[in-house]
């Protein structure tokens, strides 16, 4: 039996008031369980991370750790977004602790799929991603819109796991690699693969999220794609130097056809074609500034290196711990 490992479950919060009454006995209920066949150390902690919120998660989390040891958290100053959430917990975590699992406090994700992430850590592993088997829970629309956005990544070079999201183990040795990632624009599920190290996946299925409604909706989880894309791929910005070339070649080509009308005398004066000319090369032009724009916007807040994350409370064991 390998020696118990110290584990530190993060689970990012915004305005769950409604979910961590219901789901953080579960989560305790699991790693007690671990506790008990010796995978993991009593030392191990259960630590949510306060992104903001506007209700009483904070207060619940307190409540929570006053409770029982094993519960803690931290508070951000403000909300700073899932990603930023759960790189707080990561390296809030990573002087304390052997691994780490992140997981969402919504229920959604399977709990009981952490022992088996903590057995195959024990069999060398470092980083063990959590893999959907199956997405009957999600709309038609959702699966269709997730799972090409997964084949789109991949279209662009970015090294993802497909059908994982943020629930994942990570040991120690990860984490100290990953603090080196400076990048303000951050997405956890592009960046992971980039550390290396040895990996294996772990499936589980998804369920209906228990109580409250989603805070990921179609607005945010573009965002979040288009973060993805633009963060860790320039793909796009050879999309548009090849759209380039071959428009400019279009017009080489109009132009040489406009010039032999003329000569031979079939010129007809039309402002029809001229307009769909222009309107269609004013919206490649308005797409690729756009694109370009990004880039830009992206590169001007990495230059400014601020904080990606500030925590502003801790609960009191956190705080009386050296």
């Amino acid at each position: 039996m390998p020696k118990p490992s110290v584990l530190y479950v993060i689970i990012p919060c915004y305005n769950e008031e409604s979910v961590l009454p219901v789901t953080a006995p579960v989560f305790l209920e699991v790693i007690r369980g671990m506790m008990e066949k010796g995978l993991i150390s009593d030392k191990s902690r259960i630590m949510f991370v306060n992104d903001g919120s506007k209700d009483r998660t904070w207060e619940i989390i307190c409540d929570l750790a006053k409770q029982d040891s094993h519960y803690i958290g931290i508070a951000q100053s403000r909300n700073r977004g899932h990603q930023n959430a759960v790189l707080a917990g990561l390296m809030e975590a990573k002087d304390r602790c052997d691994i780490t699992i992140s997981i969402d406090c919504d229920g959604q994700d399977d709990p009981n799929a952490m022992e088996e992430m903590v057995m195959r850590y024990h069999e060398g592993y470092d980083i063990v991603y959590g893999v959907r088997s199956r997405r009957d829970s999600d709309s038609f629309f959702k699966r269709f819109t997730a799972e090409s956005f997964y084949h789109l990544l991949s279209w662009m070079g970015v090294e993802v796991v497909f059908n994982h999201a943020d629930y994942r183990l990570l040991s120690n040795r990860v984490l100290n690699e990953l603090q080196g990632f400076r990048e303000v624009n951050i997405y956890l599920r592009g960046m992971i693969p980039l550390i290396g190290f040895r990996s294996t996946e772990v499936a589980y299925e998804r369920h209906e999220r228990i109580a409250g409604k989603s805070h990921y909706p179609l607005k945010k989880m573009l965002g979040l794609a288009f973060d993805g894309i633009t963060s860790l791929s320039i793909k796009p910005i050879r999309m548009i130097a090849t759209l380039g070339v071959l428009v400019s070649c279009l017009s080489v080509v109009l132009i040489i056809w406009s010039v032999i009308q003329f000569f031979i005398g079939n010129t007809v004066p039309g402002w029809a074609s001229l307009c769909a000319i222009v309107c269609m090369i004013g919206g490649i032009q308005l797409i690729s500034l756009g694109v370009i724009g990004e880039y830009i916007g992206k590169i001007y807040l990495e230059t400014k290196a601020r904080p990606r994350y500030i925590i502003s409370e801790r609960t009191q064991e956190q705080e009386t711990e050296p």
